[in-house]
Protein backbone atom coordinates (compact mmCIF):
# COMPACT_ATOMS: atom_id res chain seq x y z
CA UNK A 1 0.00 0.00 0.00
CA UNK A 2 3.13 2.45 0.93
CA UNK A 3 4.17 1.74 -2.71
CA UNK A 4 1.01 2.27 -4.50
CA UNK A 5 0.87 6.22 -2.68
CA UNK A 6 4.64 6.56 -3.40
CA UNK A 7 5.11 5.62 -6.93
CA UNK A 8 1.89 6.05 -8.52
CA UNK A 9 2.74 4.72 -12.13
CA UNK A 10 1.50 1.24 -12.67
CA UNK A 11 4.20 0.09 -15.01
CA UNK A 12 6.69 2.26 -12.81
CA UNK A 13 5.51 0.16 -9.69
CA UNK A 14 5.77 -3.35 -11.42
CA UNK A 15 9.25 -2.47 -12.02
CA UNK A 16 10.21 -1.76 -8.72
CA UNK A 17 8.79 -4.73 -7.45
CA UNK A 18 10.61 -7.10 -9.97
CA UNK A 19 14.10 -4.95 -8.78
CA UNK A 20 13.21 -5.90 -5.01
CA UNK A 21 13.40 -9.45 -5.62
CA UNK A 22 16.45 -9.42 -6.60
CA UNK A 23 18.03 -9.22 -2.88
CA UNK A 24 21.44 -8.86 -4.17
CA UNK A 25 20.84 -6.14 -6.01
CA UNK A 26 19.23 -4.30 -3.32
CA UNK A 27 21.73 -5.44 -0.80
CA UNK A 28 24.17 -3.39 -3.03
CA UNK A 29 22.23 -0.47 -3.41
CA UNK A 30 22.75 -0.40 0.79
CA UNK A 31 26.14 -1.04 0.45
CA UNK A 32 26.80 2.05 -1.86
CA UNK A 33 24.60 4.26 -0.54
CA UNK A 34 26.40 3.74 3.00
CA UNK A 35 30.06 3.58 1.03
CA UNK A 36 29.16 7.04 -0.62
CA UNK A 37 27.88 8.26 2.47
CA UNK A 38 31.01 7.44 3.94
CA UNK A 39 33.56 8.95 1.72
CA UNK A 40 31.61 12.55 1.84
CA UNK A 41 31.84 12.29 5.44
CA UNK A 42 35.16 10.96 5.32
CA UNK A 43 36.60 14.39 7.48
CA UNK A 44 34.45 13.16 10.07
CA UNK A 45 35.35 9.64 10.02
CA UNK A 46 39.16 10.28 9.29
CA UNK A 47 40.87 13.18 10.37
CA UNK A 48 44.35 14.34 12.00
CA UNK A 49 42.29 16.55 14.18
CA UNK A 50 40.04 16.08 17.16
CA UNK A 51 36.41 16.96 17.23
CA UNK A 52 37.12 18.73 20.70
CA UNK A 53 39.64 18.79 22.81
CA UNK A 54 39.43 21.17 26.28
CA UNK A 55 43.59 22.58 26.46
CA UNK A 56 44.44 24.84 29.29
CA UNK A 57 41.12 24.74 30.17
CA UNK A 58 39.94 26.06 26.91
CA UNK A 59 37.29 24.22 24.26
CA UNK A 60 38.05 23.68 21.03
CA UNK A 61 36.56 22.31 18.18
CA UNK A 62 39.78 21.90 15.43
CA UNK A 63 37.46 19.72 12.75
CA UNK A 64 34.85 22.54 12.07
CA UNK A 65 37.13 25.59 13.10
CA UNK A 66 40.96 26.66 11.98
CA UNK A 67 42.76 27.67 15.08
CA UNK A 68 46.01 29.95 14.77
CA UNK A 69 49.06 28.78 16.61
CA UNK A 70 48.84 31.69 18.80
CA UNK A 71 45.38 31.02 20.25
CA UNK A 72 46.82 27.99 21.86
CA UNK A 73 49.36 29.86 22.96
CA UNK A 74 51.49 28.21 20.47
CA UNK A 75 54.56 30.87 19.75
CA UNK A 76 57.29 28.29 17.87
CA UNK A 77 55.72 26.88 15.07
CA UNK A 78 52.92 28.02 12.26
CA UNK A 79 51.25 24.95 12.19
CA UNK A 80 49.25 22.73 15.33
CA UNK A 81 49.73 19.79 15.58
CA UNK A 82 47.03 18.07 18.40
CA UNK A 83 48.05 14.84 18.63
CA UNK A 84 51.36 15.83 20.04
CA UNK A 85 50.09 19.05 22.43
CA UNK A 86 51.41 18.57 26.04
CA UNK A 87 48.91 15.66 27.37
CA UNK A 88 49.30 17.83 31.34
CA UNK A 89 47.67 20.36 29.44
CA UNK A 90 44.62 18.45 27.74
CA UNK A 91 42.02 18.04 30.31
CA UNK A 92 39.36 16.00 27.50
CA UNK A 93 39.54 15.16 23.88
CA UNK A 94 37.29 13.48 21.35
CA UNK A 95 38.70 11.99 18.28
CA UNK A 96 37.45 10.88 15.25
CA UNK A 97 37.62 6.61 14.35
CA UNK A 98 40.43 7.10 12.39
CA UNK A 99 43.29 9.65 13.62
CA UNK A 100 44.91 10.22 10.26
CA UNK A 101 44.09 12.42 7.35
CA UNK A 102 45.08 11.21 3.83
CA UNK A 103 47.95 13.13 3.40
CA UNK A 104 49.72 12.80 6.57
CA UNK A 105 52.58 10.48 7.27
CA UNK A 106 53.24 8.55 10.32
CA UNK A 107 56.34 9.36 11.27
CA UNK A 108 56.59 7.00 14.44
CA UNK A 109 57.59 3.85 11.99
CA UNK A 110 61.27 3.04 11.17
CA UNK A 111 60.57 2.45 7.43
CA UNK A 112 57.76 3.06 4.70
CA UNK A 113 55.81 1.39 3.48
CA UNK A 114 54.96 -0.68 6.96
CA UNK A 115 52.73 -3.21 7.80
CA UNK A 116 49.02 -2.82 9.36
CA UNK A 117 49.13 -2.52 12.92
CA UNK A 118 46.84 -1.07 15.78
CA UNK A 119 48.01 2.44 14.69
CA UNK A 120 47.90 1.95 10.90
CA UNK A 121 44.95 -0.31 10.91
CA UNK A 122 46.01 -1.22 7.21
CA UNK A 123 49.49 0.17 6.73
CA UNK A 124 50.57 2.82 5.53
CA UNK A 125 51.61 3.70 1.52
CA UNK A 126 55.37 4.57 0.58
CA UNK A 127 55.25 8.22 1.86
CA UNK A 128 53.78 6.28 5.27
CA UNK A 129 50.03 7.83 4.92
CA UNK A 130 47.66 5.86 6.16
CA UNK A 131 45.90 3.19 3.64
CA UNK A 132 42.27 3.69 5.42
CA UNK A 133 42.17 7.33 5.35
CA UNK A 134 43.57 7.16 1.29
CA UNK A 135 40.66 4.57 0.56
CA UNK A 136 38.32 6.46 1.82
CA UNK A 137 38.82 10.10 1.02
CA UNK A 138 39.80 8.20 -2.78
CA UNK A 139 36.53 6.88 -3.19
CA UNK A 140 35.24 10.84 -3.03
CA UNK A 141 36.71 11.39 -6.25
CA UNK A 142 35.89 8.06 -8.02
CA UNK A 143 32.23 7.99 -7.64
CA UNK A 144 32.56 12.37 -8.60
CA UNK A 145 34.30 11.29 -11.72
CA UNK A 146 32.21 8.21 -12.94
CA UNK A 147 28.92 10.28 -11.79
CA UNK A 148 29.87 13.68 -14.00
CA UNK A 149 30.89 11.35 -17.11
CA UNK A 150 27.78 9.56 -16.65
CA UNK A 151 25.66 12.80 -16.39
CA UNK A 152 27.79 14.67 -19.42
CA UNK A 153 27.64 11.64 -21.76
CA UNK A 154 23.76 11.00 -21.21
CA UNK A 155 23.41 14.19 -22.16
CA UNK A 156 25.28 14.70 -24.93
CA UNK A 157 24.34 11.30 -26.38
CA UNK A 158 20.72 11.67 -25.66
CA UNK A 159 20.37 15.09 -27.55
CA UNK A 160 22.01 13.75 -30.40
CA UNK A 161 20.87 10.68 -30.90
CA UNK A 162 17.56 11.63 -30.19
CA UNK A 163 17.97 14.30 -32.95
CA UNK A 164 19.13 11.85 -35.39
CA UNK A 165 16.40 9.45 -34.60
CA UNK A 166 13.60 11.85 -34.51
CA UNK A 167 14.45 13.64 -38.22
CA UNK A 168 16.03 10.56 -39.61
CA UNK A 169 16.59 10.87 -43.60
CA UNK A 170 19.74 12.64 -44.50
CA UNK A 171 20.33 14.47 -41.07
CA UNK A 172 20.93 10.89 -39.73
CA UNK A 173 23.00 9.30 -42.53
CA UNK A 174 25.16 12.24 -42.30
CA UNK A 175 25.14 12.47 -38.71
CA UNK A 176 25.86 8.60 -38.44
CA UNK A 177 28.64 8.91 -40.86
CA UNK A 178 30.54 11.64 -38.58
CA UNK A 179 29.44 9.36 -35.21
CA UNK A 180 31.47 6.30 -37.17
CA UNK A 181 34.89 8.71 -38.00
CA UNK A 182 34.77 9.72 -34.22
CA UNK A 183 34.14 5.91 -33.11
CA UNK A 184 37.39 4.59 -34.56
CA UNK A 185 39.95 6.84 -32.62
CA UNK A 186 41.52 5.01 -30.25
CA UNK A 187 39.80 6.69 -27.37
CA UNK A 188 42.19 5.33 -24.52
CA UNK A 189 45.20 6.65 -26.11
CA UNK A 190 43.86 10.12 -27.57
CA UNK A 191 42.83 10.59 -23.84
CA UNK A 192 46.13 9.69 -22.29
CA UNK A 193 47.68 12.34 -25.10
CA UNK A 194 45.40 14.96 -23.55
CA UNK A 195 45.76 14.39 -20.34
CA UNK A 196 49.61 14.24 -20.15
CA UNK A 197 49.50 17.43 -22.23
CA UNK A 198 46.61 19.58 -19.96
CA UNK A 199 47.61 19.55 -15.98
CA UNK A 200 45.64 16.53 -14.67
CA UNK A 201 42.42 17.29 -12.23
CA UNK A 202 39.13 15.98 -11.67
CA UNK A 203 37.73 18.78 -14.14
CA UNK A 204 39.87 18.11 -17.09
CA UNK A 205 39.45 14.35 -16.64
CA UNK A 206 35.49 14.61 -17.01
CA UNK A 207 36.01 16.95 -19.46
CA UNK A 208 38.25 14.94 -21.58
CA UNK A 209 36.96 11.53 -20.75
CA UNK A 210 33.36 12.88 -22.39
CA UNK A 211 34.36 13.88 -25.85
CA UNK A 212 33.69 10.28 -26.85
CA UNK A 213 31.95 8.82 -24.63
CA UNK A 214 28.70 9.54 -25.34
CA UNK A 215 28.86 7.99 -28.71
CA UNK A 216 27.13 4.75 -27.39
CA UNK A 217 24.76 6.18 -25.63
CA UNK A 218 23.65 8.25 -29.16
CA UNK A 219 23.56 4.39 -30.71
CA UNK A 220 20.62 3.60 -28.21
CA UNK A 221 18.98 6.58 -28.24
CA UNK A 222 18.98 7.05 -31.96
CA UNK A 223 17.34 3.36 -31.78
CA UNK A 224 14.82 4.25 -29.62
CA UNK A 225 13.63 7.59 -31.04
CA UNK A 226 13.24 5.69 -34.36
CA UNK A 227 10.87 3.13 -33.36
CA UNK A 228 8.94 5.82 -31.10
CA UNK A 229 8.26 8.32 -33.82
CA UNK A 230 5.81 6.69 -35.64
CA UNK A 231 3.65 5.83 -32.66
CA UNK A 232 0.10 6.36 -32.26
CA UNK A 233 0.81 8.45 -29.50
CA UNK A 234 3.16 10.90 -31.48
CA UNK A 235 1.08 11.03 -34.10
CA UNK A 236 -1.99 11.83 -32.00
CA UNK A 237 0.26 15.02 -30.46
CA UNK A 238 1.09 16.11 -34.03
CA UNK A 239 -2.41 16.02 -35.26
CA UNK A 240 -3.27 18.07 -31.91
CA UNK A 241 -0.54 20.97 -33.36
CA UNK A 242 1.84 19.71 -30.64
CA UNK A 243 5.51 22.10 -31.18
CA UNK A 244 8.07 19.28 -31.66
CA UNK A 245 10.43 20.16 -28.44
CA UNK A 246 7.18 18.95 -26.77
CA UNK A 247 7.10 16.15 -28.75
CA UNK A 248 10.59 15.27 -28.39
CA UNK A 249 11.03 15.98 -24.89
CA UNK A 250 7.80 14.93 -23.06
CA UNK A 251 6.58 12.67 -25.50
CA UNK A 252 9.24 10.81 -27.13
CA UNK A 253 11.96 10.94 -24.59
CA UNK A 254 10.11 9.46 -21.31
CA UNK A 255 9.23 6.52 -23.74
CA UNK A 256 13.00 6.02 -24.78
CA UNK A 257 14.96 5.53 -21.25
CA UNK A 258 14.64 2.33 -20.76
CA UNK A 259 18.54 1.41 -22.43
CA UNK A 260 19.21 4.62 -20.63
CA UNK A 261 18.62 3.39 -16.86
CA UNK A 262 19.87 -0.18 -17.81
CA UNK A 263 22.84 0.79 -18.90
CA UNK A 264 23.64 3.29 -16.17
CA UNK A 265 25.15 1.12 -13.48
CA UNK A 266 27.24 -0.29 -15.96
CA UNK A 267 28.57 3.34 -17.11
CA UNK A 268 29.13 4.11 -13.53
CA UNK A 269 30.98 1.12 -13.19
CA UNK A 270 33.21 1.61 -16.00
CA UNK A 271 33.83 5.00 -15.09
CA UNK A 272 35.15 4.12 -11.91
CA UNK A 273 37.80 1.61 -13.12
CA UNK A 274 38.91 3.66 -15.73
CA UNK A 275 39.94 6.67 -13.57
CA UNK A 276 41.17 3.72 -11.43
CA UNK A 277 43.32 2.95 -14.49
CA UNK A 278 44.63 6.16 -15.28
CA UNK A 279 45.70 6.64 -12.07
CA UNK A 280 47.52 3.86 -11.86
CA UNK A 281 49.52 4.16 -15.27
CA UNK A 282 50.20 7.98 -13.69
CA UNK A 283 47.44 10.32 -15.61
CA UNK A 284 45.23 10.43 -13.49
CA UNK A 285 44.40 12.82 -10.75
CA UNK A 286 47.65 14.90 -9.52
CA UNK A 287 49.44 13.65 -6.87
CA UNK A 288 49.27 13.40 -3.62
CA UNK A 289 45.31 13.07 -4.48
CA UNK A 290 44.13 9.79 -2.23
CA UNK A 291 42.99 7.44 -5.11
CA UNK A 292 42.58 3.95 -5.34
CA UNK A 293 44.34 3.60 -8.66
CA UNK A 294 47.19 5.16 -7.17
CA UNK A 295 48.06 2.94 -4.43
CA UNK A 296 47.55 -0.04 -6.70
CA UNK A 297 50.64 1.57 -9.09
CA UNK A 298 52.40 1.57 -5.60
CA UNK A 299 51.65 -2.17 -4.74
CA UNK A 300 53.67 -3.03 -8.12
CA UNK A 301 56.44 -1.18 -7.39
CA UNK A 302 56.34 -2.76 -3.94
CA UNK A 303 54.39 -6.23 -4.44
CA UNK A 304 57.46 -8.45 -2.21
CA UNK A 305 57.31 -6.40 0.98
CA UNK A 306 53.58 -4.56 0.85
CA UNK A 307 50.94 -6.84 -0.03
CA UNK A 308 48.64 -4.98 1.90
CA UNK A 309 48.81 -2.09 -0.97
CA UNK A 310 47.13 -4.44 -3.65
CA UNK A 311 45.34 -6.25 -1.32
CA UNK A 312 42.95 -3.26 0.31
CA UNK A 313 42.38 -1.26 -3.34
CA UNK A 314 41.92 -4.43 -5.34
CA UNK A 315 39.66 -5.44 -2.46
CA UNK A 316 37.64 -1.97 -2.45
CA UNK A 317 37.35 -1.74 -6.07
CA UNK A 318 35.83 -5.44 -6.31
CA UNK A 319 33.41 -5.05 -3.84
CA UNK A 320 32.13 -1.96 -5.54
CA UNK A 321 32.56 -3.31 -9.27
CA UNK A 322 30.17 -6.00 -8.13
CA UNK A 323 27.84 -4.18 -6.41
CA UNK A 324 27.40 -1.69 -9.29
CA UNK A 325 26.62 -4.74 -11.52
CA UNK A 326 24.47 -6.15 -9.55
CA UNK A 327 22.35 -3.14 -9.59
CA UNK A 328 22.73 -3.16 -13.51
CA UNK A 329 21.30 -6.95 -13.65
CA UNK A 330 18.60 -6.22 -11.17
CA UNK A 331 17.39 -2.93 -13.12
CA UNK A 332 17.60 -4.71 -16.60
CA UNK A 333 15.24 -7.76 -14.97
CA UNK A 334 13.08 -5.32 -14.01
CA UNK A 335 12.76 -2.97 -17.26
CA UNK A 336 12.23 -6.54 -19.22
CA UNK A 337 8.73 -6.65 -20.28
CA UNK A 338 9.36 -10.07 -20.74
CA UNK A 339 9.32 -10.72 -17.31
CA UNK A 340 6.75 -11.52 -15.05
Amino acid sequence: MIEKHLISNELTLKRYRRFKKRKLAVASVYLLALSILLTFIAPLISNSKPFYMNYKGEGYFPIFKTYHPKELGITDSLTIDWKNLNKEDVSSEIWPVVKWDPFESNKEVDSYPSAPSGVNLMGTDDRGRDVLARLLYGFKYSISYALLVWVITYIIGTFIGGLMGYYGGRFDFLSQRAVEILSTVPQFFLLIILISIFEPSLFWLVLISSIFGWIPVSYYVRAEFLKNRKREFVEAAKSLGVGEYKILFKHILPNSLTPLITFTPFAIAAGISGLASLDYLGFGLEVPTPSWGELLAQAQKNYSIAPWLAIYPSLCLFFTLTALNLIGEGVRDAMDPNLS
